[in-house]
């Protein structure tokens, strides 16, 4: 699957009601860390199916950024069932990122 960009129109829909668990980037496109691992999620979304990801700009949502209480980017979130599971600030690799995903 591709990379789903979440808004506040498209989060309920997207992430509350997903069947599968949602992988959350909380990014900025100053951010540098974010650029690292941008390519890291795009690669986890198109060998995934089992997983949705989605990236939240947060200059361009930030009642999202808030609601989570995002104060360090990126910011990686894993929900499931509308919850979050798993949540971890700075750049990682890959292993640490899909390790997440196996929380919960």
């Amino acid at each position: 699957m591709s990379v789903i960009h979440i808004d506040r129109n498209n989060f309920a829909s997207e992430v509350l009601h997903s069947d599968k668990p949602v992988l959350l980037d909380f990014w900025a496109s100053w951010c540098g860390p974010c650029r690292m691992v941008s390519p890291i999620i795009d690669e986890i979304a198109a060998a995934r199916s089992d997983v949705r990801v989605g990236k939240v700009n947060v200059d361009e949502q930030p009642e999202l950024a808030r609601q989570f209480g995002i104060m360090s980017i990126p910011t990686l979130v894993v929900m499931k069932n509308g919850r979050i599971v798993s949540q971890a600030v700075g750049a990682r690799p890959r292993s640490a990122i899909e390790s997440m995903l196996n929380v919960g």
